[in-house]
């Protein structure tokens, strides 16, 4: 048998061989399986930024609904002598009891023009504006995901019905909606809380339950124009028209097809709802019709900071900076959701 040379060009028969079980195994290279919600928490947790703002999101809730909780002051609790405070300093009746040899917690953002603590009004105010926020979401998406959903589904004159009254809903003003609501439901309102022993409608002031009244009338039709774009195209799809051949009803359908579909656009949309809402909040409160005195919410502090601005500037300062702070937690968080639901990035 001749010797086999490696400088020529002869072919060797060994190389035609049939490749054995180990050898086909090492050339597959594929990445694992992982469903659509697994995919988008990795692609998010890879999100540096939303990472960032999500810590920050779950800081900010722990500073509103725990620690007011374990501070020493109440919202509403005034101390005589306390007016004005600097951060980080007593009054003269707390020095003196500090001389004695008790114990004062000190103001750590200092005290109001009528002796209240300013750090537990300004978490109680960022507790109120979140949960403004966050109820409010929860409304503009049941009502607009559901809107949106009926609207594309049944299409032709339902749809075009269903959209033009969304179009007329747009044009309508949203802050004088909400001055005419306040004003017509206030008696009403405060008689049914005298009468039933509904105290927490008294608590939260009828212009808080005006401004819930507007989110659901209102607030709603961006997110059903969302949701009818999305079905628009989810409809057409072969496991619709296979659900429609076993006999599923409409209802169903959208139920159990289109609105599962919708999840990751919905989940987006809905969190980058919740900075709109607070700052919507905000606003109004800051024009003074938000919750009712004593309760505090971000925007009726800095209303009430604006006026000792020169020289009292740190009760603006605080409550700005909060929603700020929190605003734009949620848009950079929202975002990076954006991002992680988008099944083109496979990243």
């Amino acid at each position: 048998m001749n010797k086999y040379n490696p400088i020529s060009f002869q072919l060797k028969v060994e190389d035609f061989l049939p490749a054995t079980d180990a050898e086909k195994q090492s050339l597959i290279q594929m990445r694992p399986s992982v469903s659509f919600f697994r995919g988008a928490i990795r692609r998010l947790s890879r999100n540096k930024v939303a990472m960032v703002s999500l810590a920050v999101i779950l800081i900010v809730m722990c500073f509103s609904f725990i620690i007011p909780s374990l501070y020493p002051y109440k919202y509403e609790q005034q101390t005589q002598g306390s007016e004005y405070l600097q951060p980080g300093t007593y009054s003269k009746q707390e020095q003196a009891r500090i001389d004695a040899g008790e114990k004062v917690f000190p103001h750590i953002l200092g005290t109001d023009n009528l002796g209240r603590d300013y750090a537990i009004r300004v978490m109680v105010g960022s507790r109120i504006s979140l949960l403004v926020g966050l109820i409010a979401s929860a409304i503009i998406l049941v009502i607009g995901s559901v809107y949106g959903a009926v609207a594309g589904f049944f299409g032709g004159w339902t749809d075009l019905v269903m959209m033009r009254i969304v179009d007329i809903i747009y044009t309508v003003p949203d802050i004088l909606l909400i001055i005419l609501i306040s004003f017509a439901i206030k008696t009403p309102m405060n008689n049914l809380a005298a009468m039933a022993g509904f105290h927490w409608i008294q608590t939260v002031g009828v212009n808080l339950i005006s401004i819930f009244l507007v989110f659901a009338l209102l607030y709603w039709v961006g997110m059903a124009r969302i949701v009818r774009s999305q079905v628009l195209t989810l409809k057409q799809n072969e496991y619709v028209t296979a659900a429609r051949a076993l006999g599923a009803g409409s209802g169903r359908i959208i139920r159990k097809h289109l609105l599962t579909n919708c999840i990751g656009i919905l989940i987006v949309t809905t969190t980058l709802q919740i900075p709109s809402a607070i700052f919507t909040e905000s606003f109004l409160s800051f024009l003074g019709l938000g919750v009712a005195i004593p309760l505090p919410s971000l925007g009726s502090l800095a209303s009430d900071g604006l006026n000792g601005l020169n020289t009292y500037p740190y009760l603006l300062l605080a409550p700005a900076l909060l929603i700020s702070l929190i605003i734009l937690s949620f848009n950079l968080f929202g975002d990076g959701l954006r991002d992680a639901f988008d099944p083109k990035l496979k990243h």
